[in-house]
């Protein structure tokens, strides 16, 4: 038996919320090095909270979260696109130079090689000939592509991926999965939240299915089973009913 490479994340009785709320609770498992993992469960589960702390939004309510070996700066986030504000007038060059950043600084020029390598991230996602398009004028697929590009300048080690194929169109899903499976194959560690289990099924081996806590994580065929998504839904469910009970009583306190 082979053994699993060293760890690059480590979650040891985690629980992370909002406001002392736990949204995921009691997490302890390990994240291997070059792993390629999809996060899965019914809205609400925590997928996006889990994301979340790892690259340090969110801080734990008890356990710990450890990064072996890394830090912030060797990690690549994308949130969800609802969370992106697109109307700030930039073009698509500039937002997808941004992604080095942590190599030019805030106010930092680009030489020759820093263009180069801009222009060489835009041609790998399909999108050169509208480098100087506003990104508000890009359709969803297209503003995922230079998302997408921006990662691919970060040179991350570690890659997290919040819900990538929301309202994005086959061409470009496909274009994308392409993409992080090319990232896998040269050793970093890519995390993905997703809801199309038929997808993960394809194209990730390794899945952590959650429901506020784990329900069952390691080979994606022995995650993703009728049963353990049965039991993912009905947890979901009951702690969202819960919450909204402990809300309303906490709300009639203040009233009160």
């Amino acid at each position: 038996m082979t053994p699993r490479p060293a760890a690059a994340i480590t979650f040891r009785d985690l629980t992370l919320g909002y406001d002392r709320h736990p949204a995921v609770h009691h997490i302890t498992g390990e994240v291997a090095r070059g792993e390629l993992l999809a996060v899965v469960g019914p809205n609400g589960a925590g997928k996006s909270t889990l994301l979340k702390g790892i690259i340090g939004e969110l801080k734990p309510l008890s356990g710990s979260l450890a990064l072996d070996g890394l830090t912030k700066r060797d990690i690549a986030y994308l949130p969800q696109v609802i969370e992106i504000d697109r109307s700030f007038p930039i073009s698509v060059f500039d937002c997808v130079a941004m992604g080095l950043w942590r190599e030019t600084g805030a106010w930092g020029g680009f030489d020759a090689r820093n263009r180069h390598d801009i222009v060489h991230a835009l041609q790998t996602v399909g999108l050169v000939e509208l480098a100087d398009r506003a990104v508000g004028t890009l359709s969803g697929g297209q503003f995922q592509r230079v998302l997408f590009a921006r990662l691919l300048l970060q040179n991350a080690a570690v890659i997290l991926l919040d819900e990538p194929f929301r309202a994005v169109d086959t061409k470009t899903v496909a274009d994308l999965i392409a993409l992080i499976e090319r990232w896998h194959r040269e050793g970093r560690t890519v995390l993905a939240a997703l809801h199309d289990i038929e997808q993960v099924r394809a194209h990730f081996p390794r899945a952590l299915l959650l429901a506020r806590e784990v329900v069952a994580w390691g080979e994606t065929r022995q995650v993703l089973t009728p049963a353990n998504l049965t039991k993912s839904r009905q947890l979901t469910e009951a702690f969202d009913s819960h919450a909204d009970v402990c809300a309303r009583e906490e709300r009639e306190r203040e009233i009160a």
